[in-house]
C-alpha cells in the first residue's frame, strides 16, 4: 500500500510540475529604449486633449517628448540636431495611437489555473494581513500577461483577496523579467473586504442573532485594526516597527487610498461613513449599488471601480441592463469611476469590450476610453506618469487599426516605457501552428501568413 501511495504521489507531483511549466510565458523581454522614435502620420488620441489627425508622437528615454501635428514635427526636425543615426520614424498612416489601457483591479500574475493550488497566490492566511503586497507575488512568466498585453492592456492593478484586511494592491506593467521590473507602484494603499451588513433569514442555517453576532465581530476586527494602525502612524520616530501597521501607514496618513470591496448599499454607506470619520481616502471596489449612494459618494469624493459590465442584474426586480448602464448613470451623476473586467484573469483581455458595452448603453466613446486609461490611472495614483499621451509621461501606448473598443480592431504594435513589446502569446503561436498544417496541405498560400 505504501508503495502505491508513493507512486501516486510521484505521478501527482510530476503532473503538477508539467502543468505549471506549461503555463510559462516564453516571449522575450525587450531592452530599454536607446534610440528616439517618432510615430508619424497616425490619428493620435491623447485622451486628455482633442485627437490629432496626421499627428506625430516623438519619444525618447522611455518618455513622450513631443505630441503634435506633422507640420510641428517638420519644423522641429528642421531646427533640432539628433545624434546619429537620428530618430527611428514609424510610418503609421491610416493607424491610430492610444495610451495603453489600464485594468484597475485584477489578479493577473497571481492566479493562473484555478484547479491548481500552486498556481494561485491571491491571499495570505489570516484575517489581518496588511503587510502582504500583491506585486511581490506576481509571476512574471504568467501566460496571461502577454494575452492581455496583445489586446492593448499594458498596465494592471493587482489586488490580494481573502481575510478582512487582505493586503496592499499595487500596479504592474505587463512586461519585465522580474517582479521588480513589473512593479510600477508597489503599493497603492490597503484593501479591505467590508462585511455583509444585513442578516437575511432563510439564506443561512444560522439564526439572525448568530449572524448579528458574527457581523459585530467582523466590524470590530476592522475597527480595531484600523484604529491600531492610525495610532501606530502617529508614533514618534524611533518607535518599534510593526510590519502589519507599517503596511497601512501611507493610507492612515492620507498619502494612499483605502480600497474597500463593497457592493450592497448597506456596505457602501457603512464603509464610506467609516472612512469619513477617520479622514481616510476611500475607493469602493464593486459598487453595484453605487447609484443608491450617489450623494454620499459625491460629498466625500469617493470613486468606484466597476468590476465589469457583463453581469446579470443584481436583484430579481432589477432592470435587465442594470450593469450595462451603471457607467453612464454614474457619469451623469458626477461620480468618478473606472471599468475593469472583474478579477477574471483568463478573461482580462476582454477589458475594452466591457467599456464598449457601456458605450452601447449610453456612455460616450470618449468617456469609455477614459474609463480604461486616464481614470484608472487617477484612482490608482499613477496619473502623473500614465494614462494619457502627454509630454513628460511614460511612452506607454498602442498602435491600432481602429478604435480598441471594437472587437474588429487589431493592436498592431505596443510600447511600454518606450520599449516595443512582443505581442505574440500562446494563443497566437497555436494559431500559427495549426495554420501551418493547412499550408503544408496546399490549402493556404504563403501570402496568407499574417
Amino acid at each position: 500500500m505504501r508503495t502505491l501511495q508513493q507512486a501516486f504521489l510521484a505521478i501527482t507531483l510530476a503532473s503538477l510540475g508539467c502543468s505549471i511549466a506549461s503555463a510559462q510565458d516564453l516571449t522575450r523581454v525587450s531592452p530599454v529604449q536607446t534610440r528616439a522614435v517618432a510615430i508619424v502620420g497616425a490619428m493620435v488620441h491623447p485622451v486628455s486633449a482633442p485627437e490629432i489627425p496626421d499627428g506625430v508622437v516623438f519619444f525618447a528615454d522611455g518618455k513622450f517628448d513631443r505630441v503634435g501635428t506633422a507640420a510641428e514635427w517638420a519644423d522641429f526636425k528642421s531646427r533640432a540636431r539628433f545624434a546619429a543615426p537620428g530618430p527611428l520614424e514609424i510610418d503609421a498612416k491610416g493607424k491610430h495611437v492610444w495610451p495603453g489601457m489600464i485594468s484597475a483591479s485584477t489578479q493577473l500574475g497571481l492566479a493562473e489555473m484555478a484547479s491548481i493550488r500552486a498556481s494561485r497566490d491571491t491571499d495570505e492566511a489570516g484575517d489581518i494581513t496588511p503587510e502582504a503586497r500583491a506585486t511581490a507575488a506576481v509571476n512574471p512568466d504568467s501566460t496571461l500577461l502577454p494575452v492581455a498585453r496583445s489586446n492593448g492592456i499594458l498596465l494592471a492593478g493587482v489586488f490580494p483577496t481573502g481575510g478582512v484586511i487582505s493586503g496592499q494592491p499595487g500596479v504592474i506593467r505587463l512586461h519585465g523579467w522580474t517582479v521588480e521590473d513589473l512593479a510600477v507602484q508597489p503599493s497603492c494603499g490597503v484593501y479591505l473586504q467590508w462585511p455583509f451588513m444585513r442578516t437575511p433569514q432563510g439564506m443561512e442555517d444560522r439564526d439572525r442573532e448568530d449572524q448579528s453576532r458574527d457581523l459585530r465581530k467582523r466590524l470590530a476586527t476592522v475597527t480595531d485594526a484600523v484604529d491600531q494602525a492610525r495610532a501606530y502612524a502617529k508614533q514618534s520616530p524611533g518607535a518599534p516597527i510593526d510590519l502589519r501597521w507599517e503596511g497601512m501607514r501611507a493610507a492612515m496618513e492620507g498619502k494612499a487610498r483605502v480600497f474597500i470591496q463593497a457592493n450592497d448599499i448597506d456596505q457602501i454607506a457603512s464603509a464610506v461613513a467609516f472612512c469619513a470619520e477617520r479622514s481616510l481616502k476611500c475607493v469602493i471596489v464593486g459598487g453595484r449599488d453605487a447609484m443608491m449612494a450617489v450623494e454620499l459618494l459625491k460629498s466625500h469624493d469617493v470613486p468606484v471601480i466597476i468590476m465589469g459590465t457583463h453581469k446579470l442584474p443584481k436583484r430579481g426586480d432589477s432592470a435587465y441592463d442594470e450593469s450595462y448602464t451603471l457607467p453612464k448613470r454614474l457619469r451623469d451623476a458626477g461620480v468618478k469611476f473606472c471599468i475593469t473586467s472583474g478579477h477574471e484573469s483568463s478573461r482580462e483581455r476582454n477589458l475594452p469590450y466591457h467599456a464598449a458595452t457601456a458605450v452601447a448603453y449610453g456612455l460616450s466613446a470618449d468617456d469609455a476610453m477614459k474609463s480604461v486609461t486616464l481614470w484608472p490611472a487617477e484612482i490608482m495614483g499613477i496619473a502623473d506618469r500614465y494614462g494619457t499621451i502627454e509630454a513628460g509621461k511614460s511612452a506607454t501606448m498602442i498602435i491600432t487599426s481602429g478604435n480598441p473598443l471594437e472587437t474588429t480592431t487589431k493592436v498592431e504594435r505596443a510600447f511600454i516605457d518606450g520599449r516595443e513589446v512582443d505581442l505574440r502569446n500562446k494563443q497566437t503561436e497555436l494559431y500559427e501552428k495549426y495554420r501551418e498544417k493547412y499550408r503544408q496541405r496546399g490549402e493556404l498560400k504563403d501570402e496568407a501568413r499574417p
